[in-house]
């Protein structure tokens, strides 16, 4: 998987998930779509920081995104 990809991933389930108050569920797939774990997104985050394929200041503002969503 390349860092773009990566990054791309990570974001379009940022953005996708933001306000629909999902939690920490398991990877679960219903009729070919998935839903992920935060925990597994916050894996992904920094896993695109630790690349270089996104900025502190990107990997900080989703990473509160992700976080605040679960409150």
């Amino acid at each position: 998987m390349t860092s773009r990809f990566l990054l791309t991933s990570v974001l379009t389930a940022c953005i996708a998930a933001a306000g629909c108050g999902s939690s920490s569920k398991a990877n679960v797939t219903v009729m070919g779509t998935t839903t992920i774990s935060t925990g597994q997104e916050l894996i992904d985050l920094k896993r695109a920081l630790d690349e270089g394929a996104i900025s502190q200041r990107d990997y900080d503002k989703v990473q509160k995104i992700l976080l605040d969503r679960k409150s």
